[in-house]
C-alpha cells in the first residue's frame, strides 16, 4: 500500500505545479495596463463596405453652381435636450456608442485624420496643420493606452472606460448656407466638426474648456451613417443614424462666429458681453437667412390665395355684368309699321 500512497502524492505534487506554471504563462491583464507588443491588435471602430464608399462619395459631393453661401460656426451645448442623442451612452452600451467615442476609435485605429485647433478657433486642412493623435491628445491629456507598430500603421488600443467622452460636453461646427443655382435648391451642409473638452481640476475646482481637434466632415460622414442612436424619450427605437441627425438640422446650435472681413467673432463684432446684445445679434442673423429664402419663392399664404380668388371672381362677374349690358345696347330694335297716306283709297266698285 506504501507505494501506491507514495505515487498519489506524487501526482498530486505535479499536478499543483502545473497549475501554477499556466497561471504565469497567462495571467490576467488589462489591455491599458501592459507593455507594448503583448496585446493582440484589435478594430473597434466600424469598416465601410465598399457600397458605403460610393454612397459616401456621392453623398460628398457639393453643389454645382453657388451664387449666394453664408458660412458661420455654431456651439452645440449637450446638456440641451435637443442635443443628448450625441452625449448617451456616456460609456459603449452593447453596439451604441456615443459620438466622440466613434471619433476616437477612429482616430486610434487611424481610419480618419485631424487637424490641429487654432487659436484662433478657424479650421485648415492642410498637411502642416495635421495632428499628432499620441503626443497632442493621448500624453497631453494623459490617456492610458498601448501602442501597435509604428509610424503611419501605428494603432493604439485605448479602454472604454479611459476614453474621456464624459468631459466632451460641447461641439463647434462649421454650417454653410447656399443656394444652388443649378438645381434651384435652398440648403445647408456641415463641413467641420470640433469637439471641445471641459475639463475639471480637482485641486482648485476650476474648469478648463479645450478645443481638441477639427475634423473635415466628409471623412467622418460614411461612419456616422453607420452609427444608429436614439433621438427622442418617448420613442426608444434607434432609428436615426449619426449623420441623418445632422443633414435633419435636429440638433440646436447658437451662432458665434460668421465669416467675415476682418475675421471677428460674433461678441467681437457686438462690442458688448451682455448675453441678450448676443442673442439679439444671433436672432438677427436667423432673419436673414429666412429672408433670403422667402425672396428666392412665393409664400403659401392660404389667406392670401383665398383673397385672390374672391378678387378674381368679382371681376369675372363684373365683366360678365358689362358684357350684358353691351349685348342689350347692340339689340336690335323691333322695326315700326309705316304710317298710311293721309289720302283715303276710293275703292273702284263705288266708282261704276
Amino acid at each position: 500500500m506504501k507505494p501506491f500512497y507514495f505515487i498519489s502524492l506524487l501526482l498530486m505534487l505535479f499536478a499543483v505545479a502545473y497549475d501554477a506554471f499556466a497561471q504565469q504563462e497567462t495571467p490576467p491583464q488589462r489591455r491599458t495596463r501592459q507593455r507594448p507588443g503583448e496585446v493582440a491588435a484589435t478594430d473597434n471602430s466600424p469598416k465601410l463596405t465598399e457600397r458605403a464608399k460610393i454612397k459616401n462619395e456621392e453623398n460628398s459631393k457639393g453643389p454645382s453652381r453657388v451664387v449666394w453661401l453664408r458660412e458661420m460656426y455654431r456651439t452645440i451645448d449637450l446638456d440641451k435636450e435637443n442635443n443628448a442623442a450625441l452625449y448617451f451612452p456616456v460609456e459603449p452600451l452593447g453596439d451604441r456608442v456615443n459620438l466622440f467615442t466613434l471619433i476616437f476609435r477612429l482616430l486610434a485605429d487611424g481610419k480618419i485624420t485631424a487637424y490641429n485647433y487654432l487659436i484662433s478657433g478657424d479650421e485648415a486642412f492642410v498637411d502642416k496643420e495635421k495632428l499628432d493623435f499620441e503626443k497632442d491628445v493621448l500624453k497631453k491629456y494623459e490617456i492610458l493606452y498601448t501602442k501597435q507598430g509604428s509610424g503611419e500603421n501605428a494603432r493604439f488600443v485605448v479602454d472604454d472606460g479611459d476614453v474621456p467622452s464624459a468631459e466632451v460636453k460641447q461641439y463647434m461646427i462649421k454650417e454653410g448656407w447656399y443656394f444652388d443655382e443649378a438645381t434651384g435648391k435652398f440648403d445647408s451642409q456641415i463641413t467641420a466638426i470640433c469637439p471641445i473638452m471641459k475639463r475639471e481640476d480637482y485641486g482648485t475646482g476650476n474648469v478648463t474648456q479645450n478645443g481638441l481637434f477639427w475634423l473635415p466632415y466628409d471623412a467622418v460622414r460614411p461612419y456616422l451613417s453607420q452609427t444608429l442612436i436614439m433621438t427622442s424619450d418617448l420613442n426608444n427605437a434607434v432609428t436615426y443614424s449619426i449623420d441623418d441627425y445632422f443633414t435633419k438640422r435636429m440638433y440646436q446650435g447658437d451662432i458665434i462666429k460668421t465669416v467675415n472681413l476682418r475675421n471677428r467673432t460674433l461678441q467681437q463684432q457686438v462690442g458688448s458681453d451682455d448675453p441678450k446684445a448676443l442673442k439679439l445679434a444671433q436672432d438677427s442673423i436667423e432673419r436673414q437667412l429666412q429672408a433670403f429664402r422667402q425672396q428666392l419663392w412665393m409664400p403659401e399664404d392660404s389667406t392670401l390665395v383665398a383673397s385672390n380668388s374672391k378678387k378674381a371672381k368679382k371681376s369675372d362677374a363684373s365683366k360678365d355684368e358689362k358684357k350684358e349690358e353691351k349685348q342689350k345696347q347692340e339689340k336690335p330694335k323691333a322695326s315700326k309699321p309705316e304710317k298710311s297716306s293721309s289720302t283715303p283709297t276710293r275703292s273702284v266698285r263705288r266708282t261704276r
